[in-house]
């Protein structure tokens, strides 16, 4: 990657930004949580609070970032109130995953920390759009100091360590926009990324293909997978020596899930040729089934950047 962080072609009105945030600050935001392969996680112990306009299942009362689950990410009722934002968002040639106002607040200094496998070597990319700032508020990201201003659009890599403080006296407050890395997203970049683009290490992900009713329950199937595939932020290699549970592929509604024991369940996402990611997240990890013949079997993969690692193991095929 040419830098830890870029500056992106399009320039927001700042103006229009401030406004269309000052309308949804009648109320104090909820704190930030985590998410982990166990769902919504602790609250951040510093003042940093979130408004969630696109989050799983479109529930506004969500602050943490989101991942594979039940559900898909969608709008929140708080986008209903922001056209402009909705603008902004509209302009983004990707598929939006977790979309929110983020405020620091004042005399608040973050961790240093990582998010796990948020860079185009995975096939997602964090994006910033900056609000509300002061001189005193700073992300720090690989050790570069950075202090974006109002209406700038940025992406940085935040799989490299970075921490944010504000030691001003009024909050920092960013647009964060969560995304699958596409084509068209490389096309706002500046021009000294597009060979990064061309030849470097990067995922890019495949658009929806939907399904319909009979082809959903032509694949349903049973099959082993080994326990960490769902764990998208784990890097055990699919062929380790790990114990197996049993997987199941089943129509729910309009779309295939993977139900786990323990009452886990992941909502998917068809890419085309049988192939499926989790809902929630990018390629890093799909699956693929082979359900005819006299051997129906089930194709698991993981994807860093172009090398890809596969599993094939035996599937069942379920009665429709």
């Amino acid at each position: 990657m040419p830098a830890e962080a870029v500056r992106l072609k399009p320039v927001f009105d700042a103006d229009r930004l401030l406004r269309e945030l000052t309308s949804v600050r009648e109320h104090t935001w909820d704190q930030q949580r985590v998410y982990t392969e166990d769902g919504v996680g602790a609250a951040t112990e510093v003042d940093w609070r979130c408004l969630a306009l696109r989050s799983p299942g479109g529930d506004g009362d969500r602050t943490d970032p989101g991942g594979p689950g039940p559900q898909d990410f969608a709008d929140t009722v708080w986008l209903d109130r922001i056209p402009y934002v909705r603008e902004v968002l509209e302009s983004i040639p990707a598929p939006l995953h977790a979309v929110r106002f983020m405020a620091l607040g004042p005399d608040t200094v973050g961790i240093d920390h990582t998010d796990p496998k948020y860079g185009p070597r995975w096939g997602v990319a964090r994006l910033h759009v900056p609000v509300v700032t002061n001189p005193d508020a700073v992300l720090v990201l690989d050790g570069v100091e950075h202090r974006w201003q109002p209406g700038e659009f940025w992406f940085g890599d935040f799989s490299r360590t970075h921490r944010v403080q504000n030691t001003g006296t009024d909050p920092r407050v960013h647009l964060v926009v969560d995304v699958l890395v596409t084509p068209g997203l490389a096309t706002l970049f500046p021009q000294a990324w597009q060979a990064y683009f061309r030849d470097g290490e990067i995922l890019f992900n495949r658009q929806e293909c939907p399904q319909t009713a009979g082809e959903r329950r032509r694949f349903a199937t049973r099959f082993p997978v080994p326990a960490t595939f769902h764990l998208w932020e784990d890097d055990t290699p699919l062929l380790a020596d790990l114990p197996r549970e049993t997987a199941t592929l089943a129509e729910d509604g309009d779309r295939m899930t993977l139900r786990l024991p323990g009452d886990r369940v992941f909502a998917l996402v068809h890419l085309g040729d049988n192939e499926y990611r989790l809902a929630g997240w990018s390629e890093e990890r799909t699956l693929q089934v082979f359900p005819d013949g006299p051997d129906p079997r089930v194709v698991l993969r993981t994807r860093e950047g172009g090398r890809v690692h596969e599993l094939t193991v035996v599937a069942e095929r379920l009665a429709a």
